[in-house]
């Protein structure tokens, strides 16, 4: 029997994984957290008889030491949704530590990402399992890598994407942006925090720090190729530990030109100091005439993505040029997906807790999800949720798999038969 705190639970991505996790198998309680205590009621009111585990609203603010251990006490799990992380995320981890608690949340911050793994000794000598970015991207873009790298006995280069703006997606809109009182939401600020100053990538098989937004040009398969821009996430840090690429490594954004020249004009006023992350994001919700015209300017040199999926996991390796593409399935039901950032990110976050529940994953130490997550189970899983986001059930096709040769010479795909991804 087992009890599980969810730490921001209210929030957008919170309380889909909250819905989901309170379907699972032997989830006694659900105790929903935040600062906030009448929204931790609300949320425990929208889902009262909904059937699943019980649940009951608790007031935590995780600055608040004393409160948020005791909250941790006599708990099993706690999915942490505060954030930004690069604030939040280290805090919450140790103190999960020192109560015993096992963890996931859904990091994406590089920073905040390597101090926690560095907790592992800490977490293992506690017996606790503790995932850090288990969401959409990291996350299913983690399990989409180790997709791609199952099929090499080298890993030369290792990409990781996601998609912004481009076909397919709706975009950040305003809601994601901005919270209901009007204030940068925690997504916003940990966005604006990965388009300034230095990211990790990897470059020559080293782990380096490069300013983002540099545009890194794909040809994945026959028919994907385009040019796609980088952004700090942890995917090269975690994937440089897990795999060792020789050589380039980064996560990507899909994005439009357009888009892609606004971000670099906020992330050059970020870097001189002109913008904080708060004000970037306020800005990035409701764009500043000044940075319009700028961005107009520079736009009309940029290229885009082209063909790219919107996404994917690419690896090259095996000493004569081999690149393996793992995508998502171009179906209704991932398009419908990807579109809801709270879905697509609190589902695999519960799906990953699933795993820790039945023993699939529950690993004392601090881990990145591909070297814990069971990724054909996951997928497996996934597609069992994502009907209810869209009524077309015709294809069962998961991950499609390209693997191309020298020249295209071996160009194949293999298919995961698991639902609409």
């Amino acid at each position: 029997m087992v009890r599980i705190l969810a730490l921001g639970g209210p929030g957008a991505m919170g309380a889909v994984a909250v819905r989901v996790a309170a379907g699972l198998p032997n989830v006694t309680e659900i105790v929903i957290a935040d600062k906030r205590l009448e929204a931790a009621q609300g949320l425990v009111h929208r889902l009262a008889g909904a059937g699943g585990a019980p649940m009951r609203a608790l007031q935590v603010d995780v600055t608040d030491d004393t409160a948020l251990r005791t909250a941790l006490t006599d708990t099993d799990v706690v999915l942490n949704t505060v954030g930004p992380y690069y604030r939040f995320g280290l805090t919450v981890l140790r103190a999960a530590i020192t109560t015993g608690t096992h963890y996931l949340d859904i990091c994406g911050d590089w920073a905040p990402t390597l101090k926690m793994l560095d907790l592992d000794e800490e977490a293992r000598a506690a017996g606790v399992c503790a995932v850090v970015g288990m969401g959409a991207s990291p996350g299913v873009s983690n399990l989409l890598a180790v997709r791609a790298v199952q099929h090499l006995d080298h890993v030369q280069g290792l990409y990781t994407a996601w998609p912004v703006d481009v076909s397919g997606t709706d975009g950040q809109d305003d809601e994601q942006i901005l919270g209901l009182d009007g204030q940068p939401s925690a997504a916003a600020m940990h966005w604006m925090e990965q388009i300034s100053g230095r990211v990790a990538v990897v470059s020559n098989g080293q782990l380096v720090h490069r300013r983002p937004l540099l545009p890194v040009t794909l040809t994945s398969s026959s028919q994907h190729s385009g040019t796609a821009y980088t952004v700090g996430h942890p995917e090269p840090v975690t994937l440089h530990r897990s795999y060792r690429p020789t050589g380039e490594a980064a996560n990507l954004m899909v994005i439009t030109p357009g888009t892609l020249a606004y971000l670099d004009v906020l992330r050059r006023d970020i870097d001189s100091g002109k913008l904080t992350n708060e004000t970037a994001a306020t800005d990035l919700a409701k764009p500043a005439v000044s940075r319009v015209l700028r961005a107009t300017t520079s736009a009309i040199s940029l290229k885009g993505p082209r063909t790219l999926p919107p996404c994917f996991a690419t690896a090259t390796g095996d000493g004569s040029p081999v690149t393996v593409l793992a995508r998502l399935a171009e179906t209704s039901g991932m398009s419908a997906l990807i579109n809801d950032m709270a879905e697509a990110t609190g589902i695999p976050l519960a799906l990953g807790l699933a795993q820790l529940l039945d023993g699939t994953s529950r690993r004392p130490g601090v881990h990145p999800p591909e070297t814990v997550i069971e990724p054909e189970r996951f997928f497996l899983d996934l597609a069992r949720h994502v009907p209810h986001l869209s009524n077309n059930h015709a294809s069962h096709d998961s991950v499609i798999t390209d693997i191309t040769g020298t020249g295209g010479s071996r160009d194949r795909a293999a298919r995961t038969r698991a639902g609409c991804w």
